[in-house]
């Protein structure tokens, strides 16, 4: 994981892939700004979408899922309804069956990062619930590899 000092540095061409949300008024919690659930749902929903347009994963008919194994997440500033927020997402490290994701949170019109989280999966076979002999398949690692990010940028 990177330091809190370098993830608070970060823009979006510090990320390969985008996609765009429109917070929702439900999305906002008593205090008036995004409750922190929405960030891990939208940082899942992200993740996915990539898996799914990019490597070649199909949920329902795959024969390897991924686990989370650990998520984080840390706030630099609140964003809440009505937003428009770019959800960026990279890989900072591709190992045999894992990957570990990191988002940046960004407001439109906003250059300052709101929020940067990130998780990793581990990717097993959907029977046994274990990692393969393989790890994750050649689709999803070279997927996954259009978005790694070099060590010197971690």
């Amino acid at each position: 994981m990177a330091a809190l000092a370098d993830v608070k540095t970060r823009r979006r061409s510090d990320y390969n892939f985008a996609l765009e949300y429109r917070t929702r008024w439900m999305d906002n919690d008593m205090y008036d700004h995004m409750n922190n659930s929405i960030y891990y749902l939208l940082f899942d929903s992200v993740v996915n979408t990539y898996l799914i347009n990019h490597c070649s994963l199909h949920p329902p008919t795959s024969t390897s899922v991924g686990l989370v194994v650990h998520s984080n997440c840390d706030y630099m500033s609140p964003t809440g309804f009505p937003a428009t927020v770019d959800l960026c997402l990279r890989v900072n490290k591709l190992g045999k069956s894992s990957v570990t994701y990191e988002i940046g949170v960004f407001e439109r019109g906003v250059e300052e990062v709101k929020a940067v989280g990130g998780f990793v999966h581990v990717f097993v076979e959907r029977e046994s619930m274990k990692p393969g002999p393989k790890g994750m398949t050649d689709a999803l690692r070279e997927g996954l590899g259009k978005i790694l990010v070099e060590k010197s940028k971690l």
